[in-house]
């Protein structure tokens, strides 16, 4: 597909894989809207993207989300692409999973994506088509101890997006899931539950044996998922 003049949402977009995914896509023609609540951030990233859009939100307020759609389709009249990136992570075993964390991780994580998948599926309908790509995780084909509370939201992040594919094909509407594994950003910083240093420590061993991705990695599979239109993207 050609992104050039493609308006493309991009939540989360002030640091990690929703930074690289706008710079990838706005070098490749996109108009680019930041969606993220460091409004700072946004406002110097669209300094260097040209004809980007930074808005400020809260993905997890339902006003907020309408108000990204509809300062959308202000500015550009329409919406091709909306990428759901906009997540956090949650580390501790099942015994100690504090259940109010859970409930905020999954209101991000779940909630927010399904919100913004109903504000913008009418108006992709109306334009007689258009692209959903959710971010999932690798957690989703694997097991991984102190991960369980995070995989759940991810694992229904999955059956929600690979439902909504089914019932929106018909409408041109496509939705698809990218699953990246262990990337190079703050996430693990970010999360709830553990110290973040506690879980670099348990994960010692592992994280030697692993193969860390970079957001710009990851940004050029989602660039190829939006080709592709295929069902799910294991980066």
């Amino acid at each position: 597909m050609d992104l050039k003049d493609k308006i493309i949402i991009v939540t989360g977009a002030s640091q990690g894989i929703g930074l690289s995914t706008a710079e990838y896509l706005t070098g490749q023609g996109a108009k680019v809207v930041l969606a993220a609540r460091s409004e700072d951030k946004l406002i110097e990233l669209s300094k260097k993207l040209p004809d980007s859009l930074p808005i400020k939100i809260d993905m997890t307020n339902p006003d907020d989300i309408k108000k990204l759609i509809n300062e959308t389709l202000e500015k550009y009249g329409r919406i091709d692409i909306l990428i759901n990136n906009a997540g956090q992570g949650f580390y501790t075993s099942v015994e100690n999973i504090d259940i109010d964390s859970f409930k905020k991780v999954m209101d991000l994580n779940l909630y927010s994506v399904v919100l913004a998948m109903q504000a913008v599926i009418p108006v992709m309908r109306q334009q007689g088509g258009g692209i959903i790509i959710n971010v999932s995780s690798a957690v989703t084909k694997n097991y991984f101890p102190g991960l369980g509370a995070y995989s759940a939201t991810k694992y229904a992040l999955n059956a929600i997006s690979l439902t909504a594919r089914q019932e929106l094909a018909p409408e041109n509407i496509s939705v698809s899931i990218v699953l990246p594994k262990m990337t190079s950003t703050n996430f693990m910083e970010n999360s709830l539950g553990m110290d973040p240093e506690v879980v670099k420590s348990r994960m010692k061993g592992r994280l030697n044996d692993m193969i860390i991705d970079t957001p710009e990695t990851v940004a050029e599979k989602i660039g190829e998922l939006i080709n592709s239109g295929q069902a799910e993207l294991l980066v």
